[in-house]
């Protein structure tokens, strides 16, 4: 209702990461803002990433050296935004007689690595011999091992990472739907004026107004662009990834690995998550819907093989699996020959007919990419409304609740926590390491759990939470996008 009747300063197209980063970023500076989203919040590329908050060691290599800088950077300001979803990790990188990179290149690279964090890393690389590798990390292949390196970097909720900004940006005003599509333009002469939309679950059509617009829909920015825009020049170059679960009984590493593949030079983690352990990525270029992207047995024989190379002994078989979740990066065409060597970087392209799109960019960037996003948005707006939406606050914690000081203090609550709602000294630590302070509201959602069992409860509890803060619509989303559930289960 509210954006049927009302004129907004920005409408944006897209409920990914980006798009609410760009809608947290807009409102903070003052601006009436509206988002939509044609399915859930975070259902596409945002919630199926390797979960890695990360510089990317590999793009040294390419001499991506501000690509690596800016995403060090913005690392150390989410582990000061979103501490409950931002945890610092631990990877090692083996290297082998047969590896592409030697021990002297990786161990410069570490260097490097170092010095463009600034040294503000939670701890800083060491180099290990063939025994000390061996005993980090037993499972490993010691046959031609040569050493390893141990290097500093984070995982992540990534699609709770979409919604807890959501939530920021909805507390700076924004008025955001989910399940609500873009389906064609409305035009003042030659600029874009009101969008045509399409309520999924109340099947009816508004509009909506802005002075600007935004398209934030990552890999389906061509088809986006097609359907609103005429004519439209393609830019895109999506590329397909896979990442497998597996049970962490099956492959116990006590750290991330980082795993080279011979055939392609692409990188592949093994990243352990509470009980799981995560296997991925693939990259082949994939020119179809988006939404249809599956993974296929090629996908997962290709990377159970990286997985036999490197830990031969867990013999690793197909039934292992517990899941497999498959994306679509929204990379842009940039004359590269192969999937892997193209470009992370992130495009922003101000169209003259009243729209900005941004397509390409990192996860671990997103805040500093949706500052540039509206940036570029405001030098289509008058001189006044630049001065009056020049601030950002975009630094401050996402949730108030969960700033870094009473993160650690809610973490020494577990036993108080845990008697409070009733639920096992386990998940009520898993529950304070979710939500931190935030844990202790949901007490309010007891009278929705009639369950006694202790694990169904602290699902429950999750549920109630979801449903009211979180716009959680339908039990797949909830499953999916704000629980581990379907990962691991």
């Amino acid at each position: 209702e509210k954006m049927k009747k009302q004129k907004f300063d920005l409408a944006i197209i897209g409920g990914g990461i980006t798009g609410a980063g760009v809608a947290r970023d807009a409102a903070s500076r003052g601006m009436k803002v509206a988002l939509i989203e044609k399915n859930d919040f975070a259902s596409g590329t945002s919630s199926r990433s390797s979960k890695l908050i990360h510089g990317g060691i590999r793009y040294l290599e390419n001499l991506e050296f501000h690509l690596v800088y800016e995403a060090l950077s913005e690392r150390s300001l989410l582990f000061e935004m979103a501490p409950h979803l931002v945890h610092p990790l631990r990877f090692l990188f083996p290297v082998y007689k047969d590896s592409r990179v030697g021990m002297t290149k990786l161990g410069m690279g570490m260097w490097l690595y170092d010095i463009l964090s600034t040294f503000e890393t939670p701890e800083l690389h060491e180099r290990l011999t063939k025994s000390q590798s061996l005993h980090r990390m037993p499972i490993l292949k010691e046959e031609g091992l040569k050493g390893s390196f141990v290097y500093s970097d984070a995982y992540m909720d990534d699609d709770r990472l979409v919604h807890e900004t959501m939530r920021s940006a909805n507390e700076f005003g924004a008025c955001m739907a989910n399940y609500v599509e873009a389906i064609g333009a409305d035009f003042e002469g030659e600029k874009l004026s009101k969008i045509v939309c399409r309520d999924l679950e109340g099947d009816q059509e508004f509009y909506i107004e802005a002075k600007h617009f935004i398209s934030t829909v990552g890999p389906w920015t061509d088809r986006v662009a097609e359907r609103l825009l005429n004519p439209w020049t393609s830019i895109m170059r999506p590329s397909k990834g896979i990442h497998l679960t597996l049970h962490k009984s099956r492959l116990p590493l006590k750290s991330a690995v980082v795993m080279g593949s011979g055939k392609d030079n692409r990188i592949v983690f093994g990243i352990p998550r509470h009980e799981m352990v995560i296997v991925g990525t693939t990259d082949t270029d994939f020119d179809q819907d988006p939404g249809e992207v599956t993974t296929t047995p090629e996908d997962v024989r290709y990377l159970l093989s990286i997985v036999e190379e490197y830990f031969p002994g867990a013999k690793i078989k197909q039934e292992d699996i517990l899941a497999s979740y498959a994306g679509v990066r929204p990379l842009v065409h940039d004359g590269s020959s192969t999937e892997s060597s193209t470009s992370r970087e992130h495009i922003i392209l101000s169209d003259m007919r009243n729209i900005t799109l941004v397509a390409g960019g990192k996860y671990t960037t997103y805040r500093r990419m949706a500052e540039q996003t509206v940036e570029a948005a405001l030098t289509q707006f008058t001189i006044e409304d630049q001065a009056r939406f020049q601030n950002s606050e975009t630094k401050q914690a996402l949730n108030p609740k969960v700033n870094m000081n009473r993160y650690g203090l809610a973490l020494s609550r577990v036993e108080s926590c845990s008697k409070e709602l009733g639920v096992s000294m386990e998940d009520a630590l898993l529950l304070l390491q979710r939500h931190g302070e935030e844990a202790f509201e949901l007490c309010k959602y007891l009278d929705f759990n009639l369950s006694k069992d202790s694990n169904a409860k602290l699902w429950q509890l999750e549920a109630a939470h979801a449903i009211e803060t979180t716009m959680c619509s339908h039990l797949v989303d909830f499953f999916t996008r704000r629980t581990p559930l379907f990962l691991s289960r």
